[in-house]
């Protein structure tokens, strides 16, 4: 038999609020799906860009914007108590993240 490990890793937005990241899956702090992450891309999930990952940032991009993924479906997962950081100089803007 043989076992998957999952990606467990902490992504933050441009300013800092803390996000989830599982598998190929972006979750908010509070457990709401993000969306799912494509290349270096992060796409909701109705398709539409979200941002961009930089590091360990997620940044919106106007430039990558025009990118288009699937849809798709997947429950929300259990919150995190995981804390702010501050703010990076990262080109880009604050995405927007259900929260």
């Amino acid at each position: 038999m043989t076992t998957t490990r999952i990606k467990k890793m902490t992504l933050y937005t441009k300013n800092g609020r803390p996000l989830q990241e599982s598998g190929n899956i972006v979750y908010s702090k509070s457990g709401k799906v993000v969306g799912r992450i494509s290349g270096k891309k992060v796409f909701g999930k109705d398709g539409r860009y979200v941002g961009t990952i930089v590091g360990d940032r997620l940044v919106h991009r106007s430039a990558d914007r025009a990118g288009v993924g699937s849809s798709f479906s997947v429950a929300s997962r259990a919150s995190s108590a995981l804390a702010k950081r501050a703010g990076s100089a990262i080109s880009g803007d604050e995405p927007n993240i259900p929260d």
